[in-house]
């Protein structure tokens, strides 16, 4: 239990007495009778049971690897942290190729599969320049050149690596020409332009300062992973893009650490997972940081290169019961269609993963009881978690992947799970946003995701057979990789937008995208860092229901202008290209 500050303690009681005064929330098995519309639209959601959405076609497609993981019986604290994953277009050909990280120490254990165009995966590691050892923990992809070519950035344990992406999946590893030097324990990281000067910048989140030759043990006195509380946490390092001339060769890219002139030194923690957005509505990315076991860290841009953080006072650095937990994933996302963003971040399974709506903007309130997140048929400790409208049904829903970081006290058999990772195997969650403030667990008729019992980490989505469903790859340590096909008969219609800085010639990370049908609008963050450890397609999917057109299509991009586009037809993909639109004010 955190300790609870005096000045937070009347918003908790506040927070509690409402809780107490809210009508009882239906169990998730019976039908939402009644439901109100949402905040900003009226669609109507699908119902809660039927087919599965998703379908395992992992062999099918020609993706076979399995997460490497070394000296199991030392107990190390890098091998239950994991490893994450990629769904991204690497090469520019509109087809998403898969990145796989694993945790082979001396042994190199990244492998890149490119897709053809069957549709299938053809691993090409060999030759790839990405055959690099170490105990891979995240990856963070976007164009740092401005070349219309994204950069690969690897964090592992007491490093990171850059690698220039010199096209044909070829990649080069410029980590120390670019003079980015990260001697802790790197795990998630996001590409953001922080100072909205054309070029996209890296935060890199560390985690403890882990000392190797501890030996810990767990509640049945057997050998087990240590508890992060035992060591201090380290800072979130911010490394600023200084850009490339005109005549100059990509290569001449170099970064300057700003970790303590931004501020960020001053109040380190374990972080975990991380994410930018602008979170108060000014125009400029902030920082939300997961941390494990302490309170997370809310870094507000003050719009002249450095930060503060503001976590407590904008009510996200502790739940609803002023508990600290143990913050690992984030997932971002407009749950409630009201054009803010709300935040869904996992936890522990003896804690709650916990849901914060933003309203109004740059202040959470925790809402995990009242949107029915408290009775889903069992718990995990979570890692990887998406915000998806898998469905197209106009509502977000949530994808989870489990798997506990310490032994289970009584642990049950685990068919298919190696012996040393039975006691931390857990299953995977599906949650459908019903429309009405409450989300219903798919999870037991979605064999495909929740079927298996495994220690899942890593967690990516994109459209790769560009079907309008948005698809998911997941990873587990010690494990195959799983390549998830989106195979649900939804009715809904759709339509997917890349929005593209044009002079860059890039994904316009951090842009904000808002469709409006009639009287209903949709929203949704252009960006690719999220979920834990991993990075998804930057390519927005916007759920329609049974809307057959869009009126508007308004972006806010990244350097705060607003341009405004026709809307048109639906069920297709479009770009939309900064100064092509029409200026409009905010």
């Amino acid at each position: 239990m955190v300790a609870v500050p005096a000045r937070m303690l009347m918003p908790l009681l506040a927070g509690l007495i409402l809780v107490g005064c809210q009508p009882s929330v239906a169990p998730l098995d019976s039908a939402a009778a009644g439901s109100p519309p949402g905040t900003a639209t009226e669609l109507t959601p699908v119902p809660d049971d039927g087919p599965a959405w998703f379908a395992d076609v992992t062999a099918e497609r020609g993706v076979r690897w399995q997460h490497a993981v070394t000296d199991l019986e030392r107990y190390a604290m890098p091998q239950i942290i994991g490893s994450g994953c990629a769904l991204h277009d690497l090469d520019g050909d509109g087809r998403e190729e898969i990145l796989l990280l694993g945790n082979g120490g001396p042994t190199p254990s990244i492998a890149l599969f490119r897709q053809l165009d069957d549709g299938k995966f053809a691993e090409v590691t060999l030759d790839s320049g990405l055959e690099i050892p170490g105990y891979h923990m995240g990856v963070a992809i976007g164009d740092l050149t401005n070349d219309g070519l994204p950069e690969i950035l690897i964090t592992q344990y007491r490093s990171v690596k850059l690698f220039l992406n010199r096209g044909g999946l070829k990649f080069l590893d410029i980590t120390a020409s670019a003079k980015l030097n990260n001697p802790l324990w790197a795990t998630s990281a996001v590409m953001v332009d922080y100072d909205r000067d054309g070029w996209l910048d890296l935060a890199v989140t560390n985690y403890v300062d882990f000392v190797e030759h501890w030996v810990c043990r767990g509640a049945t006195n057997e050998p087990d992973y240590c508890n992060p509380k035992n060591f201090a946490g380290t800072v979130t390092k911010l490394y600023r893009n200084l850009g490339i001339s005109p005549l100059a060769a990509p290569e001449s890219l170099q970064f300057e650490d700003r970790t303590v002139p931004a501020g960020l030194a001053q109040s380190p923690g374990p972080g975990l997972g991380i994410v930018a957005a602008d979170f108060t509505g000014d125009g400029w990315p902030d920082l939300l940081i997961a941390n494990d076991g302490k309170p997370n860290h809310l870094w507000i841009n003050q719009r002249n290169g450095t930060f503060r953080e503001e976590g407590i006072p904008r009510g996200i650095a502790y739940t609803l019961m002023g508990q600290a937990q143990a913050g690992m994933g984030i997932a971002l996302g407009d749950v409630d269609n009201d054009s803010l963003l709300d935040v869904y971040m996992t936890h522990l399974t003896v804690e709650m993963n916990t849901l914060w709506k933003q309203k109004p903007a740059g202040v959470f309130k925790d809402v995990t009881p009242l949107a029915g997140l408290t009775q889903t048929r069992w718990r995990g400790t979570g890692f990887g978690t998406l915000m998806r409208d898998f469905d197209r049904d106009g509502w977000l829903d949530l994808a989870i992947v489990n798997g506990r970081v310490s032994r289970e006290s009584v642990p049950t058999p685990k068919p298919g799970i190696a012996e040393h990772w039975q006691p931390y195997a857990e299953r995977n969650q599906l949650l459908r946003n019903r429309g009405n403030g409450q989300f219903a667990d798919r999870s037991r008729n979605e064999p495909a995701i929740a079927g298996h019992f495994t220690v899942a980490r890593g967690l990516a989505s994109a459209d790769w057979d560009h079907d309008g469903r948005d698809d998911l790859l997941m990873t587990a340590i010690g494990e195959p990789a799983r390549l998830l096909r989106n195979v649900g008969e939804h009715s809904g219609h759709w339509l997917q937008i890349r929005a593209m800085l044009g002079s860059a010639k890039r994904d316009a990370l951090g842009a904000e995208v808002r469709l409006t049908i009639g009287n209903q609008s949709q929203f949704r963050l252009i960006q690719s860092a999220e979920s834990y450890l991993s990075a998804s397609s930057p390519i927005a999917t916007f759920g329609l229901g049974d809307s057959t057109q869009v009126d508007a299509i308004t972006i806010r991009w990244p350097d705060g202008q607003f341009e405004r586009f026709p809307g048109g037809a639906v069920d297709r993909r479009i770009t939309l290209t900064q100064g092509q639109g029409t200026k409009v004010s905010p």
